[in-house]
């Protein structure tokens, strides 16, 4: 299958194995931000290495990834190391690489992840499920001449947009929304990570004042299971963003994402860098 067939995240998730945990790939337009990938695709693609991993044991418990520099356009390579495997879980370290101006190979991304096998046991969501309108009765979020990688999303804003006036203007800093991929695509662990980034950085909401931002570290716990994911199909998503401080240059956020019924599937927290 060619490229222009390809779903845009298959296209940018596509790796070359060179060896066991080792993979050659390219940056893909399509998902494109201010000065590189967005983060939720680079999260996406580092997953996805450990799931091709021949050793990889069970699906997808938690994920950290650790943003060093930007990934500039064009070959990157990705090391994927299982470093401990026990009876259920499997501990990872992964590596994304390029070669700068100089011919010098340079750590752009690191990460570390948990798969294990789950068993069923007791079972319960204790965050409660936003009341929200149905996705249908949402308008969807205009993302005309907006950055590359909001073109891959079908994003429907309850409370919490972008705000209309770049005033200083004091807002809680809240989100919720509807949400799924771009054309509408099968959810499965590479893009539940992607989602779990979509949010607009919360200093803009919480200051009404567009400053650079860029998340430094993001961690993401995955509440589902394969059948979960298969279940939603190309549903809309409900997700939700929050943060709880700002403070000499840093912010954190938390994010929530459901399914179609209500379930948690995700959640996670990230650390991010903005400045005046």
């Amino acid at each position: 299958m060619t490229d222009a067939n390809l779903h845009p995240l298959d296209a940018m998730l596509a790796l070359a194995p060179r060896a066991p945990g080792m993979y050659d790939g390219h940056t893909h337009a399509s998902y494109w931000n201010m000065v590189g990938p967005y983060g939720g695709a680079t999260a996406a693609l580092l997953l996805h290495s450990i799931l091709q991993h021949p050793k990889c044991l069970g699906e997808p418990v938690a994920l950290t990834v650790n943003f060093a520099g930007p990934v500039a356009a064009g070959p990157y390579r990705i090391e994927a190391t299982p470093v401990r495997t026990n009876r259920s879980t499997q501990h990872w370290t992964v590596t994304l690489l390029q070669e700068d101006e100089q011919g010098e190979t340079q750590v752009t991304t690191t990460a570390t992840a948990v798969t294990a096998v789950r068993r069923e046991t007791f079972s319960i969501d204790d965050v409660p499920l936003p009341h929200m309108p149905t996705p249908e009765s949402c308008e969807r979020f205009d993302t005309t001449g907006a950055m590359e990688w909001l073109q891959r999303y079908d994003m429907r804003v309850v409370t919490g947009a972008i705000p209309q006036a770049w005033d200083d203007s004091a807002h809680e800093p809240v989100s919720q929304l509807w949400v799924r991929d771009n054309p509408p695509r099968a959810l499965d662990f590479p893009a539940l990570a992607a989602l779990c980034d979509v949010f607009f950085p919360r200093v803009w909401l919480r200051r009404a004042r567009r400053v650079p931002a860029g998340t430094v570290s993001l961690t993401i716990y995955f509440h589902a299971d394969s059948a979960q994911l298969a279940a939603q199909g190309e549903k809309h998503l409900l997700g939700q963003a929050d943060a709880q401080a700002f403070r000499n240059g840093f912010f954190d956020q938390s994010a929530q994402i459901w399914d179609s019924a209500g379930q948690l599937l995700a959640t996670s927290h990230q650390t991010v860098y903005y400045k005046e």
